[in-house]
């Protein structure tokens, strides 16, 4: 499934992935080291913690390589004819106006006017042009927009 991401949030999951690929793999492996060295694994916390730790590490890697694998960046379009994933939509509902940013779900911000192209409200805006009345199901019941601009 791809990920939708911006430049900047995929340069920043690239240097995590960096950073847990060496420096955090090689502190891992040094507490396993001094670990080992304390005697008995069995009973050793410090150890079981440390590998506790490995695997939660690993896990991660796995999960951002993933993610960066099927990573398709977001190119700011210059056709503001119709809503798409990386453009602003200005809309009104109930008289108030809001603006959105449909952003892939990893940098989705709803708090910040940042929504996911997979949410209700970002799946309902998508392809839309200015002018039109879109109907959103969200939780909270049917919602009404109006666009009034895309940028």
């Amino acid at each position: 499934m791809e990920s939708y991401l911006t430049r900047e949030k995929l340069d920043e999951l690239n240097k995590e992935l960096d950073y847990l690929k060496g420096p955090k793999r090689f502190e891992i492996a040094e507490r396993l080291k001094r670990a080992k060295e304390l005697g008995d694994l069995s009973e050793n916390s410090e150890y079981q913690e440390a590998r506790e730790e490995q695997n939660h590490v690993e896990t991660k890697i796995m999960e951002l390589e993933s993610l960066v694998k099927q990573a398709v960046i977001i190119q700011k379009s210059n056709n503001n004819d119709a809503v798409n994933v990386g453009g602003t939509v200005h809309v009104k509902k109930d008289g108030k106006a809001y603006k959105f940013t449909i952003v892939g779900s990893n940098e989705s911000r709803p708090e910040s006017g940042l929504i996911s192209n997979a949410s209700p409200l970002g799946r309902a805006f998508l392809g839309h042009k200015v002018g039109d009345v879109v109907v959103a199901e969200t939780p909270s019941g049917k919602m009404k927009y109006e666009i009034l601009k895309i940028e």
